[in-house]
């Protein structure tokens, strides 16, 4: 059998954008990176948050070998993930008024904080308002989202404003409208989305950049080993102990 066509096709396009993501958001992402090396410094928490498919950045970045451990999810119940039935409605829920500030309100959030804020658009509520009403309490927002969205779609806040409107640092993941990379004849819809790739490796530069600025500080980042090696589950343990008043993804 043949090697396929398109798949190759895909590869080069996810390739393309990590390259011009690499390139073109370099500051933006050491900056983001200090940020979080700030708040783990300064005795702060730190907080990832995405919607649907945004989600899984967001959830790829919480107690994972290789990990900081101080990152934890923060979670709107029938937002993150498609498991909830039926799915449309997580959606729908995205669209919601007022939905960020009872999360907000209800979480362990608070001021000296970070909160990463995952969302392809931008352009519905409940990101805008999560990183509005984020930085209403003090925390610091990073908003990971396609800036090409921004300029070329209308928000569906109130305040027509998009999530990049509401961050101290932005990061622009560079995915084009609609999320496809291929096209092919005899198929109507675009298809093979890339930005969950390029999401993720977002997010993973971010905390390479805080790690790095981290230890150039002398400060220790507490990393999470895989519980699949000898030891691991012991070194695991000790720094969720260490750190269990910043980590609430074991209560």
């Amino acid at each position: 059998m043949s090697d396929s066509k398109l798949a190759g096709q895909f590869f080069d396009a996810a390739i393309g954008l990590l390259t011009r993501v690499r390139d073109e958001e370099a500051k933006s992402i050491a900056a983001a990176g200090a940020a979080v090396a700030d708040t783990v410094e300064s005795g702060g928490r730190l907080f990832a948050f995405g919607a649907g498919h945004s989600s899984l950045a967001a959830q790829d970045v919480v107690y994972r070998a290789g990990g900081l451990a101080l990152m934890n999810l923060l979670t709107v119940p029938g937002v993150v993930g498609v498991d909830v039935m039926p799915a449309p409605l997580g959606s729908a829920l995205e669209r919601v008024d007022g939905l960020a500030s009872a999360v907000l309100d209800s979480s362990p959030a608070t001021a000296g904080d970070l909160l990463v804020i995952v969302s392809l658009s931008g352009r519905n509520a409940l990101p805008v308002e999560m990183a509005q009403n984020a930085r209403a309490l003090g925390l610091k927002v990073i908003g990971v989202t396609s800036v090409a969205y921004a300029e070329n779609t209308r928000s569906r806040h109130a305040s027509g404003g998009f999530l990049r409107d509401h961050c101290d640092i932005v990061l622009d993941s560079k995915i084009a409208i609609g999320d496809a990379e291929l096209t092919v004849p005899g198929v109507e819809a675009p298809f093979a989305p890339a930005s969950t790739v390029v999401t993720s490796a977002i997010m993973q530069s971010m905390l390479a950049a805080a790690v790095e600025q981290l230890v150039a500080r002398g400060v220790e980042p507490p990393m999470l080993r895989s519980g699949n090696v000898d030891g691991g589950h012991e070194w695991n343990g000790r720094v969720m102990t260490e750190n269990r008043d910043r980590i609430f993804y074991r209560h």
